[in-house]
């Protein structure tokens, strides 16, 4: 059930990035368009920029759940067990605390700015563009928890995620062996 619902998390993560990518690209092409006739779209840096933010945010939950965030896992590997786990136990708590912090965070700059809106489009509130970073910050310990055990499997095997070129040997060698 957890690999169902984890697949399924990256699914719809990874739609909804592309999604927003393509609308960012849409909105680039139409602003250089309407530059080359001479003119151009008030409102495109402001929206530009919060697209640019909802991928960073959504984005980074979506290799969260991947695992391809920037680690160490060669440093990681290099300690013994069970100093491995505990170190990733640390780590995980860490990581947690910052973005339970950084929710909490999210959802104060939301309620300051609360009956605000947008300089070129009035009509659309700040607090639904600052949303991202209460929302992408909740998706981020989702996502970490939902692939922690799966990390916390490999981590104690030593198999490292920065290297996905050797990932299948191992997984290979842990099915030999009875593991997997």
């Amino acid at each position: 059930m957890l690999h169902s619902l984890r697949k399924t998390f990256e699914i719809v993560l990874e739609y909804f990035v592309v999604f927003l990518m393509v609308i960012l690209t849409i909105i680039v092409v139409v602003a250089v368009i309407y530059r080359l006739l001479g003119s151009s779209l008030a409102w495109y840096d402001e929206v530009a920029a919060i697209l640019l933010a909802w991928i960073t945010y959504y984005g980074s939950a979506l290799a969260a759940l991947r695992r391809r965030h920037i680690g160490f896992d060669s440093v990681l590997l290099a300690i013994p067990m069970p100093a491995r786990l505990w170190a990733v136990m640390l780590a995980e708590a860490i990581t947690a605390g910052f973005f339970i912090l950084l929710a909490w965070a999210g959802f104060v700059v939301m309620s300051i700015l609360g009956g605000m809106s947008l300089t070129s489009l009035t009509w659309v509130p700040i607090s639904f563009t600052q949303s991202v970073i209460p929302i992408g910050a909740i998706l981020f310990l989702i996502c970490q928890a939902l692939s922690l055990p799966e990390y916390w499997r490999k981590t104690s095997y030593g198999v490292s995620l920065e290297h996905a070129e050797i990932e299948e040997e191992v997984e290979t060698e842990m099915k030999k062996a009875g593991n997997a």
